[in-house]
């Protein structure tokens, strides 16, 4: 039975020598490795538009070699939006010449975020610009009839990010805002209006400058038509409202970021256009930044009993017991309070 075992040791030395191999890689990759390499020489860029997958960056801005180039996202940010504002890291082919592509790799900090959910039951926030700092709110007079609930909830927005807001009235040759401006008597925003015949385009440019600044707009109200005279060049899309519905059609489908003013002596600025919106979401709005934007009321506000809602109904609300039954700031204060909590019954 010895020629057993001699088969036995032969079959145990051929699996001991097919161990002993190293077997190759059959794709001849490098194996993974979650050391990511640093980039130092990448440039820096502004993002002016996203297309699909590709974004437009302006490099070496206010540089002679400014350029605009054309740039994917490395596969490393595939989780992280990217959008029209941001301050990116680009690598690769950066010359902006016809068919190249150029590699995102890194976001720069944020400023700021303006953002929406798709409704304010969902706190999954949506991106719509970073790093503006100014929000031109455009509204028509007339034809469709101004929103002041809409204004509302973009005026919250604006507040959560640190946004200061600007007022832009359309269309006052048909009808006189002044009704509904009243209803932001009591805030201290800048307006400006506009008619068929007159664009106040000195008076907006002079507002821009050496900001960014994001301009949004129920549909139809003229927010292309005022961005195209603010931009000759940008030839954005404008529709007409629905004699019916009075409502506007859709026109701007994609966020686009226009320099401003380049030639003025106050350097211009820049304005990012918006597609319409006819709803805009709030639920991931945490209120007391809204009441950090009233800080004469949030002053106030401190004498409030913990979780104080600070809603006309709340019970030993200061706010409501100090400015209307002892009017401490006076109507103006009346007015913002009313203001004030209008924003937060729109979020709930």
């Amino acid at each position: 039975m010895s020629w057993l075992n001699d088969d036995a040791d032969d079959e145990d030395d051929k699996y001991a020598d097919y161990e002993a191999k190293t077997r190759p890689n059959p794709k001849g990759n490098r194996a993974r490795t979650k050391t990511r390499p640093e980039h130092s020489d990448a440039v820096t860029g502004r993002v002016l538009t996203v297309d699909r997958g590709r974004y437009t960056v302006l490099v070496g801005e206010n540089s002679d070699v400014e350029h605009v180039a054309t740039a994917s996202r490395a596969s490393e940010l595939r989780k992280q939006p990217i959008v029209t504002g941001d301050r990116v890291d680009l690598v690769g082919d950066t010359t902006g010449d016809e068919g190249s592509l150029s590699r995102i790799v890194r976001i720069q900090p944020r400023v700021t975020v303006l953002r929406r959910s798709a409704d304010d039951s969902d706190e999954v926030e949506r991106i719509i610009v970073a790093n503006a700092d100014q929000m031109l709110i455009v509204v028509a007079a007339a034809n469709p009839e101004p929103r002041p609930r809409l204004v509302d909830r973009y005026l919250v927005a604006a507040f959560d990010a640190g946004i200061a807001p600007i007022l832009c009235i359309t269309k006052t040759d048909l009808a006189d805002p002044a009704v509904f401006l009243a209803n932001f008597a009591g805030l201290d925003i800048v307006v400006v209006t506009s008619g068929l015949d007159a664009t106040p385009t000195d008076e907006i440019m002079a507002l821009l400058a050496g900001h960014t600044t994001v301009a949004v707009g129920h549909s139809g109200v003229g927010k292309s038509t005022l961005v195209n005279a603010l931009v000759p060049d940008a030839n954005r899309a404008i529709g007409r409202v629905n004699t019916v519905t009075g409502r506007g059609r859709h026109t701007s489908s994609s966020t686009i970021s226009y320099r401003v003013g380049a030639d003025r002596e106050d350097g211009g600025g820049w304005i990012i256009d918006t597609p319409g919106v006819r709803s805009f979401g709030l639920g991931h709005v945490n209120p007391d930044n809204i009441l950090r934007s009233f800080t004469d009321l949030a002053a106030i506000a401190e004498d409030c009993p913990r979780g104080c809602t600070h809603l006309p109904d709340a019970p030993d609300c200061a706010l409501n017991e100090r400015i209307n039954d002892e009017n401490e700031l006076g109507e103006s204060g009346k007015l913002r309070l009313d203001s004030f909590q209008r924003m937060l019954a729109s979020l709930s």
